[in-house]
């Protein structure tokens, strides 16, 4: 029986969660892998990524419920909590990844992390490295990735690789204008009218063990972040309930607006004094406005794991 093995992004997952997986999948098969290499992920499909799958006509990854029993390699992510369920009880083969390392296992593997703006910057590189074709399709989901992961090259997580990837693949995948392209992307991921709170928090959210703390961190990218902020009330009540059910200390919601370059943050829980001093800010009525942020990975992260490990 051929061995399977399954290429994973995390929980609730983004572009560059599923088109890395697809891209990276597609690579090691033209490398002449022969285990059945197959793309998945744990969770639905963003509106910017099915947007993006369709332009360049990729079928979306299969729906990997429960990793029992398998080998998985995992992308864009090592952290425990966003791993695919039953992980721990299936075999990970391999990590690629460009976030901070939580990782442990006993036997040896091959771990790849960089501090790029994209995994797919990483996977891209690996096609140009080894002159393996990158067909149109492919070209456009890593194009995409690169793009969204790094805000259309504003966010401070964006590197000078990142930009030059990008650059690589432009033609290949026929786009003749990156900003507008990105544009474009992020308005598709926009349209939160016929959302529930609930649906457009776990749209991209993540959690992290923090100095010993559990938070939740959703980010939400858009163009104009007015609609959102009226629905103040609605999102503070769904981030009660999910600290409660999932034990979290503290929750955040990030609204980021990639035209003005700057987050509103909703904050529910218990660290809010201690919130408002690691940025600089006093929490008024569960929200803070955090200008010029715009990555949870550099910005909020990494800030918050320091003030909780004191």
């Amino acid at each position: 029986m051929e061995e399977k093995i399954y290429i994973i992004g995390h929980k609730n997952p983004d572009t560059d969660s599923i088109c890395s997986a697809i891209a990276y999948a597609e690579l090691k098969k033209k490398q002449g892998d022969k285990r059945e290499i197959i793309p998945a992920r744990s969770g639905d499909i963003n509106d910017e990524t099915g947007f993006i799958l369709k332009k360049f006509n990729i079928d979306p990854p299969s729906l990997l419920k429960d990793a029992t029993g398998k080998k998985i390699i995992l992308v864009d992510h090592s952290e425990p909590k966003q791993r695919p369920e039953n992980s721990d009880k299936g075999e990970i083969i391999e990590v690629i990844d460009h976030h901070n390392i939580n990782f442990q296992q006993a036997t040896p593997i091959l771990f790849h992390a960089e501090p790029l703006g994209s995994t797919s910057t990483i996977i891209a590189r690996m096609y140009f490295e080894k002159n393996i074709d990158i067909e149109k399709g492919i070209a456009g989901i890593l194009l995409g990735a690169i793009i969204s992961d790094t805000v259309i090259f504003r966010s401070p997580i964006t590197t000078q690789e990142d930009k030059d990837i990008a650059q690589k693949l432009k033609p290949i995948a026929e786009v003749d204008d990156l900003e507008a392209f990105g544009i474009e992307m992020f308005k598709a991921k926009s349209n939160w009218k016929e959302k529930s709170a609930h649906d457009i928090i776990n749209t991209d959210y993540k959690e992290y063990e923090l100095g010993g703390k559990n938070i939740g961190i959703s980010q939400i990218e858009t163009v104009d972040t007015s609609n959102l902020k009226e629905r103040k009330d609605e999102f503070i009540e769904i981030m009660e309930h999910m600290s409660k059910e999932r034990n979290l200390d503290t929750i955040i919601v990030l609204l980021t607006d990639i035209i003005k370059e700057g987050c509103l943050a909703f904050i529910s829980g218990n660290s809010l004094e201690q919130i408002g001093k690691t940025f600089g800010k006093e929490i008024k009525d569960n929200e803070i406005y955090l200008p010029g942020v715009l990555s949870r990975k550099k910005q909020i992260v990494p800030p918050l794991e320091k003030a909780f490990s004191q």
